[in-house]
């Protein structure tokens, strides 16, 4: 295990949303007690923490009600053999062996399991945000209906300046969707409305953000084939979460949501198989105290 020590400890006092039952303490080490693979990395001074495993090896070892919000960016699905441009360049739009499709059926069994998990294990009142592209987006809205999510907002993430289509037979791919939903229809979740408005020049924040793909700097210690930018994570984490809580990622890549939680003074565990992103998650993470 990689480690991080320093004697500061996260706060275990949080204020909550709600007068329901507390059913954990907010402290992501707390929480790790009860999973018995022990963590990739861990930096008590920042409350990070990050393990190198399947997403249902972790998910199903956390307690209920534990968790205030998730950012899950999951396989797309899209690894078909065929071929995007790339800073000029034709490039194949494979990704790994973990983004190649099983099948309609198949993936949407997948996309439905891990939800469920999600779901459990998010507070009462917690929310989570899901990324995707057409491939799977609306197996993920399908499934997030199914388990009686309450979807809050569709968000089309505008990619300004997109590669452009070298097939010319279809329009420029330029946007992603991010679904945000509550954990249930009784769920009072949060929403830091006037913050929202305040960075959009005082007028109400609409559900189409126009943001840069990440450029050179988010990735000098490293690419991840779908990694998100920090200015959009930051955006998400402000909105939807206060100083403290948990975030998770259950497919956390480079950790983009990582970073932007630690720059923002909330908890996160994210969850990755790839040993290669999590050793650039964590130069991305240690690097935040230069910046």
């Amino acid at each position: 295990m990689l480690n991080e020590t320093n004697d500061i400890q996260p706060n275990t006092i949080m204020p909550t949303l709600t007068q329901e039952k507390i059913t954990h303490k907010k402290d992501i080490f707390s929480l790790a007690k009860n999973i018995p693979q022990s963590p990739y990395f861990e930096d008590k001074k920042h409350s990070v923490i990050l393990f190198k495993s399947d997403c249902f090896d972790i998910l199903p070892k956390l307690p209920g009600n534990s968790i205030d919000m998730i950012f899950a960016d999951p396989p797309y699905f899209l690894s078909n053999g065929g071929f995007t441009c790339h800073a000029g360049k034709m490039v194949s739009v494979n990704k790994g062996k973990w983004d190649i499709s099983k099948g309609v059926e198949e993936n949407f069994i997948f996309t439905q399991r891990w939800l469920r998990e999600c779901q459990r294990i998010l507070t009462p009142n917690g929310a989570i945000w899901v990324s995707g592209t057409s491939h799977i987006i609306y197996t993920i809205g399908s499934a997030m209906q199914g388990l009686g999510y309450k979807i809050l907002n569709d968000i089309a993430w505008f990619k300004v300046n997109p590669p452009p289509n070298l097939s010319c037979r279809y329009f420029t791919h330029s946007t992603e969707t991010i679904l945000w939903a509550a954990k249930n229809k009784y769920s009072k979740h949060y929403f830091n409305y006037d913050l929202m408005r305040k960075m959009n020049n005082n007028k109400q924040m609409l559900s189409l953000w126009s943001i840069k793909a990440p450029g050179f700097l988010e990735k000098i210690y490293g690419k991840h084939p779908t990694q998100k930018p920090i200015e959009l994570l930051n955006r998400i984490v402000l909105a939807s979460t206060k100083h403290g809580d948990i975030i998770l990622d259950p497919f956390t890549g480079s950790s983009t949501t990582g970073v932007a939680a630690v720059k923002e003074k909330r908890q996160f565990i994210g969850i990755e198989l790839e040993e290669e992103y999590l050793r650039t998650s964590i130069k991305r993470l240690k690097d935040i105290e230069k910046t």
